[in-house]
Order: structure tokens, then C-alpha cells, then sequence
């Protein structure tokens, strides 16, 4: 069974620096491997807090931290990894199986999220359990 771990990777987006300050920009299937279908952002994350926890069928995203940092704990059933962001130019892409979770999010971070799909809850796994036993099954590649 291929680990789908290995498929997750930081991507460095293009910067265009100037004396006024820097703009980063993103072109779906140009700097990440999709059209974007959907952008949502997580912010005001109370101390303490985890968001995500839950797995995809088939979405692909890319998590960006706009402001402050956060860790994101990525696991495709056999191998668990703990990423740090806090750089506005560098994205995350996720594909779909693996299990995310953003956790130790710093005051007053965004963590601002491109995805390959419409909203579509059928598309989420959000029992841990039931991902590691579909991922060990089979059933879920």
C-alpha cells in the first residue's frame, strides 16, 4: 500500500518584493496542482484549539498560514508527519487520503485554505478510526 504521506509537499509561491512591501501570488494549476474551486480561511482559533481532524475522498487542498503559524499533524493511515507553517508564501497542498489536523495556532493567525472541490460533506471522513480502517482495508485509496 503506497503511502500518500509522501505526495504532501510545501510549495513556494512566486514573491515580488518592492520598498511598499511584498505580494505573493497563486495560479490554480499553474503553482498548485488544481483549478480552485473553493477558498475558506480559519481565524480567531482560541488557544488550545484543533481544527481539520478529518480526512478527504477527494479533495485536494493547499494551506496557506496568511498570518502567525500554526502545526499541521498529516496522516495517511501508516506514517504521521507535524508540519510547521508561518510563512505567507509557502502553501501546504494535501492531497486526498491523508488526515489532517491544525493544531498550536500562534495569536491572531489565518490559516487560509484552497480547495480543488465544492463543499460536498460525503467527501469527508471525520472519524479517525474509521480512515485508519479503511486506509489498512483498502477501501479508501
Amino acid at each position: 500500500m503506497p503511502m500518500k504521506i509522501g505526495k504532501c509537499k510545501i510549495i513556494k509561491f512566486p514573491v515580488i518584493s518592492d520598498p511598499r512591501g511584498n505580494l505573493a501570488f497563486i495560479e490554480g494549476k499553474n503553482h498548485i496542482p488544481f483549478d480552485v474551486k473553493r477558498v475558506y480561511y480559519l481565524y480567531d482559533v482560541p488557544s488550545g484549539a484543533t481544527r481539520g481532524g478529518h480526512a478527504h475522498k477527494k479533495m485536494e487542498v493547499v494551506i496557506i498560514a496568511l498570518s502567525g503559524s500554526f502545526h499541521v499533524k498529516i496522516d495517511d493511515g501508516l506514517k504521521t508527519e507535524l508540519i510547521f507553517l508561518n510563512r505567507p508564501h509557502w502553501g501546504l497542498y494535501i492531497p486526498p487520503s491523508v488526515w489532517r489536523e491544525l493544531e498550536d495556532f500562534s495569536s491572531n493567525s489565518i490559516a487560509f485554505v484552497l480547495a480543488s472541490t465544492f463543499y460536498d460533506e460525503g467527501d469527508y471522513i471525520r472519524q479517525h478510526e474509521v480512515f485508519k480502517k479503511m486506509v489498512h482495508d483498502g477501501t479508501y485509496k
